[in-house]
């Protein structure tokens, strides 16, 4: 099995930052790809930002310039870095990572169960 677990959201003013952060653990052989959604209330879930093969990476255009994913020092974690925060980014952020298990060598495709961010003055 492997577990994503993500951290991090809260309450923040418009124009703040805030950084989640995503830990995928369990029988990981590899992971090919780690990503953040967000599904705002009433919308679709939509890609954020994905951090894939070394460090390539994808954003969408609503957060180019303001949201930045990377890795950490730790095994199979990646932040997001979030700034410039607007009322719009209100939503629960999704980690998604996508990868092969260790114990079968199947793909697996695994997400968390979010964490809320909410932008509000």
């Amino acid at each position: 099995q492997v577990q994503v677990v993500e951290s991090g959201g809260g309450l923040v003013q418009p124009g703040g930052s805030l950084t989640l952060s995503c830990a995928a653990s369990g029988t990981i052989l590899r992971i090919n790809t780690m990503g953040w959604y967000r599904q705002a209330p009433g919308k679709q879930r939509e890609l954020v930002a994905m951090l894939s093969g070394g460090d390539n990476t994808n954003y969408a255009d609503f957060v180019k310039g303001r949201f930045a994913i990377s890795r950490t020092n730790a095994k199979n974690t990646v932040d997001l870095q979030m700034n410039s925060l607007k009322p719009e980014d209100t939503a629960v952020y999704y980690c998604n990572a996508v990868g092969i298990r260790s114990n079968d060598f199947r793909s697996f495709n695994s997400w968390g169960q979010g964490t809320e961010v909410t932008v509000s003055s």
